[in-house]
């Protein structure tokens, strides 16, 4: 069984009862660290729809207007000039045969990865490893593109990917403890906006049951779905 250190427990019993807007539930994390570090916080959704039915998956991208406050390691799977254009993006590692191969040994140690439309049967090859970790470039968020530049410059900016486990939740981080308040609450909006715009057209009823935000080491706090619902 879990247990939590004084820190978590003594911030725990300060928790409401009642569902917190987003703007108390952030104003509440920022005063009440949990960790020496700067903690990043996340949304937690409980969604309404189907996992296990294909036309219910949600699968996206959203831009965060202020990052995420980390210096997101970039790959891509090129060759040629969008090879070029990666490395001069800001690209942590660019190749081909080469980073399949490192791939395939177990190196997992970046946050994305991108790659060209006509390098994608290669890559495939690495769909075990990068699967399961939310990494596999997909046309749908954009890291499938002849466009290198651009990918690499929008997911170091701050674009996040977000998608639906097989258990219907989706988990979204929005920043660090220290951004603004403001900043934060833009970003949370962000995300909000976002994911309330990837509803399935086949979904039916209540489409998310419930949403808590928290930070690295601290407890969720339930928020109002009136602040959510679209």
């Amino acid at each position: 069984m879990a247990t939590h250190g004084k820190k978590y427990s003594a911030v725990a019993e300060k928790v409401l009862k009642e569902d917190y807007t987003m703007e108390g539930a952030i104003s509440f994390l920022k005063e009440n660290p949990t960790a020496k570090f700067d903690e990043t916080l996340e949304f937690a959704f409980r969604m309404g729809v189907d996992p296990s039915k294909s036309d219910q998956a949600i699968r996206s991208t959203v831009a965060l207007p202020h990052g995420t406050g980390k210096d997101v390691r970039v790959i891509v799977f090129a060759t040629g000039d969008a090879a070029e254009a990666a490395r001069e993006a800001g690209a942590a590692e660019v190749g081909f045969e080469d980073l399949i191969k490192k791939v395939q040994d177990g190196w997992t140690d970046f946050d994305a990865a991108v790659a060209t439309p006509d390098a994608m049967k290669e890559v495939r090859k690495v769909a075990r490893v990068l699967g399961p970790r939310g990494l596999m470039p997909n046309p749908k968020t954009g890291t499938v593109t002849d466009d290198t530049a651009a990918a690499v410059n929008q997911l170091k900016a701050g674009r996040v990917e977000f998608r639906m486990d097989r258990n219907g939740n989706i988990a979204v981080p929005f920043g660090k403890r220290s951004f603004e308040k403001s900043a934060l609450l833009e970003n949370a909006q962000a995300i909000v906006d976002a994911i309330n715009g990837a509803r399935p057209a086949s979904a039916k009823g209540t489409y998310i049951k419930r949403v808590t935000i928290s930070s690295t080491m601290g407890p969720g706090l339930r928020i109002a779905l009136k602040e959510i619902s679209a």
